[in-house]
Protein backbone atom coordinates (compact mmCIF):
# COMPACT_ATOMS: atom_id res chain seq x y z
CA UNK A 1 0.00 0.00 0.00
CA UNK A 2 1.39 3.54 -1.10
CA UNK A 3 2.07 6.27 1.34
CA UNK A 4 -1.09 8.47 -0.18
CA UNK A 5 -3.55 5.50 0.53
CA UNK A 6 -2.28 4.50 3.70
CA UNK A 7 -2.68 8.26 4.74
CA UNK A 8 -6.15 8.66 3.37
CA UNK A 9 -7.09 5.27 4.99
CA UNK A 10 -6.11 6.36 8.13
CA UNK A 11 -7.78 10.38 7.89
CA UNK A 12 -11.28 8.26 6.79
CA UNK A 13 -10.72 6.16 10.27
CA UNK A 14 -10.22 9.24 11.93
CA UNK A 15 -13.66 10.52 10.36
CA UNK A 16 -15.41 8.14 10.85
CA UNK A 17 -14.67 8.18 14.18
CA UNK A 18 -17.36 10.92 14.53
CA UNK A 19 -20.55 8.52 13.69
CA UNK A 20 -20.97 6.34 16.64
CA UNK A 21 -23.95 4.51 15.14
CA UNK A 22 -24.29 2.73 12.08
CA UNK A 23 -28.04 3.51 11.51
CA UNK A 24 -28.75 6.38 8.84
CA UNK A 25 -27.98 7.33 5.72
CA UNK A 26 -24.34 6.59 4.93
CA UNK A 27 -22.03 9.91 5.38
CA UNK A 28 -20.15 11.32 2.72
CA UNK A 29 -16.40 10.71 2.07
CA UNK A 30 -13.85 13.19 4.24
CA UNK A 31 -12.61 13.85 0.88
CA UNK A 32 -15.50 15.03 -0.50
CA UNK A 33 -16.81 16.84 2.52
CA UNK A 34 -13.58 18.62 2.92
CA UNK A 35 -12.92 19.19 -0.87
CA UNK A 36 -16.43 20.88 -0.86
CA UNK A 37 -15.82 23.12 1.56
CA UNK A 38 -12.04 24.23 -0.38
CA UNK A 39 -13.45 24.51 -3.61
CA UNK A 40 -16.69 27.08 -1.91
CA UNK A 41 -13.74 28.88 -0.26
CA UNK A 42 -11.17 28.89 -3.19
CA UNK A 43 -14.13 29.43 -5.71
CA UNK A 44 -16.12 31.89 -3.88
CA UNK A 45 -19.14 30.62 -4.73
CA UNK A 46 -21.46 29.91 -1.62
CA UNK A 47 -24.83 29.75 -3.77
CA UNK A 48 -23.72 28.48 -6.69
CA UNK A 49 -21.53 25.59 -5.56
CA UNK A 50 -23.54 22.51 -6.52
CA UNK A 51 -24.28 23.83 -9.72
CA UNK A 52 -20.37 24.07 -10.58
CA UNK A 53 -19.70 20.78 -9.42
CA UNK A 54 -22.40 19.56 -11.33
CA UNK A 55 -21.16 21.32 -14.38
CA UNK A 56 -17.32 20.34 -14.18
CA UNK A 57 -15.55 16.83 -14.32
CA UNK A 58 -12.43 18.20 -13.19
CA UNK A 59 -14.11 19.62 -9.66
CA UNK A 60 -15.79 15.96 -9.08
CA UNK A 61 -12.46 14.39 -9.80
CA UNK A 62 -11.58 16.69 -6.79
CA UNK A 63 -14.38 15.75 -4.71
CA UNK A 64 -12.58 12.06 -5.49
CA UNK A 65 -15.56 11.00 -7.87
CA UNK A 66 -14.52 8.62 -10.16
CA UNK A 67 -17.32 8.68 -12.77
CA UNK A 68 -18.23 12.10 -14.49
CA UNK A 69 -22.06 12.67 -13.12
CA UNK A 70 -24.41 15.83 -14.21
CA UNK A 71 -25.72 15.65 -10.78
CA UNK A 72 -23.97 16.30 -7.58
CA UNK A 73 -23.35 13.89 -5.04
CA UNK A 74 -24.48 16.26 -2.39
CA UNK A 75 -27.07 18.79 -1.90
CA UNK A 76 -26.61 22.89 -0.67
CA UNK A 77 -27.65 22.23 2.85
CA UNK A 78 -25.32 19.33 3.15
CA UNK A 79 -22.40 22.34 3.36
CA UNK A 80 -23.61 23.64 6.50
CA UNK A 81 -23.27 19.87 7.97
CA UNK A 82 -19.46 19.78 6.28
CA UNK A 83 -18.94 22.56 8.18
CA UNK A 84 -19.92 21.46 11.63
CA UNK A 85 -18.69 18.28 11.09
CA UNK A 86 -14.84 19.78 9.87
CA UNK A 87 -14.45 21.80 13.16
CA UNK A 88 -11.06 23.47 14.49
CA UNK A 89 -10.43 20.63 16.92
CA UNK A 90 -11.07 17.92 13.83
CA UNK A 91 -9.02 19.64 11.76
CA UNK A 92 -6.71 19.72 14.21
CA UNK A 93 -6.25 16.13 14.89
CA UNK A 94 -6.62 15.51 11.37
CA UNK A 95 -3.02 18.08 10.79
CA UNK A 96 -1.70 16.10 13.84
CA UNK A 97 -2.30 12.68 12.12
CA UNK A 98 -0.75 13.91 8.47
CA UNK A 99 2.43 15.43 10.23
CA UNK A 100 2.74 12.42 12.13
CA UNK A 101 2.31 10.22 8.71
CA UNK A 102 4.88 12.57 6.81
CA UNK A 103 7.34 12.29 9.10
CA UNK A 104 8.23 9.07 7.87
CA UNK A 105 8.56 9.08 4.49
CA UNK A 106 12.08 8.72 2.41
CA UNK A 107 11.76 12.27 1.22
CA UNK A 108 12.05 13.68 5.07
CA UNK A 109 14.60 10.92 6.22
CA UNK A 110 17.12 13.20 5.56
CA UNK A 111 16.32 15.61 8.43
CA UNK A 112 18.65 14.81 10.96
CA UNK A 113 18.32 15.36 14.82
CA UNK A 114 21.24 17.37 16.66
CA UNK A 115 22.34 15.95 19.79
CA UNK A 116 25.02 17.76 21.79
CA UNK A 117 27.72 16.66 23.70
CA UNK A 118 26.04 15.43 26.73
CA UNK A 119 23.26 13.39 24.37
CA UNK A 120 20.90 15.70 24.55
CA UNK A 121 18.67 16.98 21.51
CA UNK A 122 18.89 20.51 20.38
CA UNK A 123 16.90 20.82 17.45
CA UNK A 124 15.99 19.34 14.14
CA UNK A 125 18.42 20.00 11.41
CA UNK A 126 16.56 20.94 7.67
CA UNK A 127 18.80 20.23 5.21
CA UNK A 128 16.36 21.26 2.41
CA UNK A 129 15.19 24.20 3.92
CA UNK A 130 17.34 26.75 1.81
CA UNK A 131 14.99 29.70 2.13
CA UNK A 132 11.67 30.64 3.76
CA UNK A 133 8.60 33.11 2.43
CA UNK A 134 8.60 36.44 3.80
CA UNK A 135 5.34 38.78 3.52
CA UNK A 136 6.60 42.00 3.05
CA UNK A 137 5.44 44.77 0.21
CA UNK A 138 7.02 44.95 -2.77
CA UNK A 139 10.29 47.30 -2.82
CA UNK A 140 9.83 49.63 -5.04
CA UNK A 141 12.77 52.91 -5.30
CA UNK A 142 10.73 55.23 -4.24
CA UNK A 143 8.38 53.63 -1.81
CA UNK A 144 11.65 52.57 0.56
CA UNK A 145 13.30 55.81 -0.07
CA UNK A 146 9.59 57.56 1.37
CA UNK A 147 10.11 55.01 4.45
CA UNK A 148 13.27 56.23 5.09
CA UNK A 149 12.32 59.73 4.98
CA UNK A 150 9.17 59.47 7.76
CA UNK A 151 12.09 57.41 9.69
CA UNK A 152 14.57 59.79 9.83
CA UNK A 153 12.00 62.79 10.20
CA UNK A 154 11.28 60.67 13.18
CA UNK A 155 14.61 60.83 14.45
CA UNK A 156 14.97 64.52 13.82
CA UNK A 157 11.23 65.19 16.33
CA UNK A 158 12.97 63.26 18.62
CA UNK A 159 15.90 65.25 18.99
CA UNK A 160 14.00 68.50 18.74
CA UNK A 161 11.83 67.09 21.62
CA UNK A 162 14.13 65.80 23.88
CA UNK A 163 16.81 68.14 23.64
CA UNK A 164 15.71 71.25 21.97
CA UNK A 165 19.04 73.17 21.90
CA UNK A 166 18.09 74.59 18.28
CA UNK A 167 15.63 75.62 16.47
CA UNK A 168 13.77 72.48 14.53
CA UNK A 169 15.12 72.33 10.89
CA UNK A 170 12.51 72.55 7.64
CA UNK A 171 12.21 68.93 6.34
CA UNK A 172 9.52 70.26 3.76
CA UNK A 173 8.01 66.90 4.81
CA UNK A 174 4.06 68.10 3.54
CA UNK A 175 5.35 68.90 0.04
CA UNK A 176 7.22 65.79 -0.56
CA UNK A 177 4.69 63.51 1.17
CA UNK A 178 2.43 65.43 -1.56
CA UNK A 179 4.14 64.82 -4.35
CA UNK A 180 5.11 60.89 -3.14
CA UNK A 181 1.25 60.65 -2.94
CA UNK A 182 0.49 61.87 -6.02
CA UNK A 183 3.19 59.42 -7.84
CA UNK A 184 2.24 56.32 -6.11
CA UNK A 185 -1.99 56.54 -6.18
CA UNK A 186 -1.15 57.68 -10.45
CA UNK A 187 -2.42 54.49 -12.62
CA UNK A 188 0.89 55.36 -14.82
CA UNK A 189 3.69 56.22 -13.98
CA UNK A 190 6.56 57.07 -16.12
CA UNK A 191 10.31 56.81 -16.12
CA UNK A 192 10.59 60.81 -16.16
CA UNK A 193 7.90 61.25 -13.01
CA UNK A 194 9.35 58.35 -11.00
CA UNK A 195 13.13 59.46 -11.72
CA UNK A 196 12.09 62.74 -10.81
CA UNK A 197 10.76 61.59 -7.26
CA UNK A 198 13.32 60.03 -6.64
CA UNK A 199 15.48 62.55 -6.84
CA UNK A 200 13.81 64.76 -4.92
CA UNK A 201 13.52 61.96 -1.87
CA UNK A 202 17.23 61.03 -2.03
CA UNK A 203 17.47 64.90 -1.64
CA UNK A 204 15.31 64.86 1.39
CA UNK A 205 17.67 62.18 2.80
CA UNK A 206 20.79 63.81 2.37
CA UNK A 207 19.84 66.51 3.93
CA UNK A 208 17.62 64.90 6.89
CA UNK A 209 20.92 62.65 7.12
CA UNK A 210 23.12 65.69 7.97
CA UNK A 211 20.80 67.27 10.13
CA UNK A 212 21.32 64.10 12.38
CA UNK A 213 25.53 64.10 11.78
CA UNK A 214 25.22 67.37 13.10
CA UNK A 215 23.14 66.61 16.14
CA UNK A 216 25.57 63.73 16.49
CA UNK A 217 28.36 66.01 16.51
CA UNK A 218 27.19 68.56 19.03
CA UNK A 219 27.19 65.32 21.51
CA UNK A 220 23.62 64.09 21.19
CA UNK A 221 23.11 60.05 20.35
CA UNK A 222 20.44 58.21 18.92
CA UNK A 223 18.53 55.85 21.14
CA UNK A 224 19.21 52.22 20.34
CA UNK A 225 15.34 52.47 18.78
CA UNK A 226 16.75 53.93 16.03
CA UNK A 227 20.23 52.99 15.72
CA UNK A 228 19.75 50.16 13.30
CA UNK A 229 17.09 52.27 11.18
CA UNK A 230 20.02 54.89 10.94
CA UNK A 231 22.62 52.53 9.51
CA UNK A 232 19.61 50.88 7.39
CA UNK A 233 18.46 54.28 5.74
CA UNK A 234 22.18 55.32 5.15
CA UNK A 235 22.78 52.07 3.29
CA UNK A 236 20.09 52.31 1.74
CA UNK A 237 20.87 56.23 0.61
CA UNK A 238 24.14 54.83 -1.04
CA UNK A 239 22.59 52.08 -3.15
CA UNK A 240 19.64 54.33 -4.16
CA UNK A 241 21.86 56.66 -5.08
CA UNK A 242 24.28 54.51 -7.15
CA UNK A 243 21.40 52.85 -8.90
CA UNK A 244 19.70 56.70 -9.81
CA UNK A 245 23.52 57.98 -10.89
CA UNK A 246 24.65 54.52 -13.56
CA UNK A 247 20.43 53.90 -14.50
CA UNK A 248 20.46 50.28 -13.34
CA UNK A 249 18.05 48.48 -11.00
CA UNK A 250 20.97 46.05 -9.67
CA UNK A 251 23.15 46.58 -6.69
CA UNK A 252 24.74 44.12 -4.49
CA UNK A 253 23.20 43.58 -0.96
CA UNK A 254 20.23 45.52 -1.71
CA UNK A 255 17.91 46.54 0.96
CA UNK A 256 14.26 45.41 0.13
CA UNK A 257 12.97 46.42 3.71
CA UNK A 258 13.95 48.72 6.05
CA UNK A 259 13.12 47.34 9.14
CA UNK A 260 14.46 43.83 7.89
CA UNK A 261 17.45 44.97 6.02
CA UNK A 262 18.49 40.72 5.82
CA UNK A 263 15.65 39.50 3.39
CA UNK A 264 17.19 38.71 -0.04
CA UNK A 265 15.26 37.94 -2.84
CA UNK A 266 15.98 34.52 -4.66
CA UNK A 267 14.80 33.48 -7.81
CA UNK A 268 11.49 30.29 -7.65
CA UNK A 269 10.30 28.32 -10.88
CA UNK A 270 11.04 30.11 -13.81
CA UNK A 271 11.05 33.48 -12.88
CA UNK A 272 13.60 35.79 -14.51
CA UNK A 273 13.43 38.27 -12.54
CA UNK A 274 15.07 37.86 -8.71
CA UNK A 275 12.58 40.79 -7.91
CA UNK A 276 9.24 38.67 -8.50
CA UNK A 277 9.45 36.83 -5.33
CA UNK A 278 10.88 37.78 -2.24
CA UNK A 279 11.79 35.01 0.59
CA UNK A 280 14.18 35.16 3.54
CA UNK A 281 17.86 33.36 3.46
Amino acid sequence: MSFQHELAGALEKLYASLFPSYRGYPAKPLRMALGALIIQKRKSCPTALVKRIAENPYLQYFLGIQQYSHKCHFEATSLVTFRKRLSVSFLTRENELFLGKTDATPEHARNKVCVSEDGENSGTFILDAACSPSNIKYPQGFVLLNSGRVKLEEMIDYFHKTYAPWKKPRTYRNVVRREYLAVAKSKKRTTKKLRSLVRKQLECLRRDLGYLEAYMAEGYALPEKYTDFYLTIMELYRQQKYMFDNHTHIVEGRIVSISQPYLRPVIRGESKEPDRIWHKL
